[in-house]
């Protein structure tokens, strides 16, 4: 990805770093094994649905049924992630293009620098937050050229995508929020929020609807079960802060901050100033909110990606072309250890980690397919193969391509397959429950009429493989299936509730 002497000029490097750095996210999605979150979400594109799935709202679901309607080849799966952050390139490259078009040559370093961050091709997974950040960075390119070009009809725009985020993650409403502060002060200002409002409620009221009818399941993840371990915490802020510091680049943040303090910009006249503020608002505004988050919440390194590139955008305004350059190739260099570490997850031997806590991880990721046929290699016609771990779950259905349920309490989150695997039709029947953790018997023994449990070693990786006998319903509904619905499924009683296949289904309700 870098420039040589016969790639000089700026649009010369920027294809040149496209097509490498393309050939490179094209290679990582093929070599790169699907990791437990992809395996989950394909899960949804499965069995899709109208509008959520427990942990989220439905927009990768939907994703990912088209995809599979094509192929479930991990290259077809991750193709939105591949071609995300190019797109997002050309739509920063495009908006400073309208900011200064008299420098419209410096769009291609701008376009350059930010594909040679490590993250830009690095990360090529799909999951929930890769519609999100789609969704996001283009209602804000649509809000900006609203502010830029005053036509109602982009403020539309931006109203319209940014419920299409909402209907990928619930954080989006941090952009919404954005828009209120930004555009209540000013005159005018209520009439535009309230367009993209909108324009942006059909989303949310069908995400709305659906939860009203299925157990109010958004609602109660992400604002209460996924929350019950908020802590005030200042290893949380500097964790925080060493997130931005490594997306943004310490040496990007640090001149950024330098240039801005000494006022030096180009002369944008006051169009192209309220054009810079307006960007300037769209991760200034976010990056606080989340400041604040951080002191009582984890912040994950994911939530920040929709609005960095509108700081590199900003950063190409105050930033001189050779300052540009040199933190290119700064970035390239911090892209050599991300290359290695890709490199050695999808290609070194797994015996190579067997030292390592994450070995048997490794084997499940690599060697999926080989684990389910050893696992069903001895297994009864009439027992059914589940594990205790979603990721497990979802991962070993992947390579066997059929549907794995879960047994026992799971986690607070990912709890999809509840309304799906209904135990009462598995009473009398046998289970085979595989697990990459050790398996306390005891724990288990009085769901069954008998419990056996080994430990295995399937392609140099150690795992604990439980076989109960004649599953004894009742005892499971009382004791795990009781305390699911009172920890995860307790509806306020202020919440009209419509329907919840998982509390109906087991007479909770």
């Amino acid at each position: 990805m870098s420039p040589t002497a016969s790639f000089s000029r700026p649009k010369q490097v920027f294809l040149l770093s496209l097509a490498i750095s393309t050939a490179l996210k094209l290679w990582l999605a093929v070599a790169f094994p699907f990791i437990g979150d992809e395996a989950y979400f394909y899960q949804w594109g499965k069995h899709p649905d109208w509008g959520g799935f427990y942990d989220h709202p439905p927009m990768v679901g939907w994703w990912l049924w088209g995809l599979q309607q094509v192929s479930s080849h991990p290259l077809v799966l991750r193709l939105p992630a591949v071609l995300l952050w190019i797109a997002i390139t050309f739509g920063m490259m495009d908006l400073f293009n309208r900011l200064l078009p008299e420098q419209s040559e410096r769009r291609w370093l701008l376009g350059s620098l930010f594909l040679a961050l490590p993250f830009t091709w690095a990360f090529n997974l799909i999951t929930t937050d890769t519609p999100l950040i789609l969704f996001l960075f283009f209602s804000g390119y649509a809000f900006v050229r609203a502010e830029q070009e005053n036509k109602w009809r982009w403020y539309a725009a931006s109203g319209v995508l940014l419920g299409l985020a909402l209907l990928s993650k619930y954080f989006a409403g941090l952009l919404a929020i954005t828009y209120a502060i930004y555009l209540l002060p000013r005159r005018g200002g209520i009439a535009r929020v309230l367009l993209v409002a909108v324009c942006a409620l059909p989303f949310m009221l069908l995400n709305l609807a659906w939860n009203a009818s299925h157990c109010w399941n958004n609602i109660l993840f992400n604002l209460l079960n996924r929350n019950q371990d908020a802590h005030f915490s200042f290893l949380q802020v500097a964790q925080y802060f060493l997130m931005l510091a490594y997306l943004i680049t310490p040496w990007t943040a640090i001149a950024l901050w330098r240039s801005v303090r000494a006022g030096k910009a180009p002369d944008q006249g006051a169009s192209g100033e309220k054009t810079t503020r307006t960007i300037a608002a769209l991760f200034i505004v976010p990056f606080s909110l989340f400041l604040l988050l951080s002191f009582y919440k984890e912040i994950g390194l994911h939530w920040l990606l929709a609005f960095v590139p509108f700081i590199f955008l900003f950063a190409a305004v105050h930033l001189s072309d050779e300052t540009l350059q040199r933190h290119r190739q700064w970035a390239l260099w911090l892209g050599l250890p991300h290359l290695l570490l890709v490199l050695s997850l999808a290609h070194l031997p797994v015996e190579v980690f067997k030292s390592l806590r994450l070995h048997t991880d490794i084997v499940v990721n690599r060697e999926g397919k080989e684990v389910v046929l050893a696992l069903k290699k001895d297994i009864p016609s009439d027992t059914t193969l589940m594990t205790p771990s979603y990721s497990q779950s979802s991962l070993l259905a992947y390579h066997a391509q059929t549907y794995i349920p879960v047994f026992g309490f799971g986690s607070f989150h990912a709890r999809f397959d509840d309304p799906i695997t209904d135990f009462h039709k598995l009473d009398g029947k046998n289970i085979r429950i595989a697990s990459t953790r050790p398996i306390d018997a005891a724990a288990w023994q009085g769901f069954f009429a008998q419990l056996t449990v080994q430990e295995r070693m399937i392609d140099g990786a150690r795992f604990w493989v439980a076989d109960g006998e004649g599953f004894r319903f009742a005892p499971y509904r009382a004791q795990v299936l009781s305390e699911i619905a009172a920890r995860f499924y307790n509806v306020p009683s202020w919440l009209p509730l419509y329907g919840c296949r998982f509390l109906e289904m087991y007479d909770f309700i």
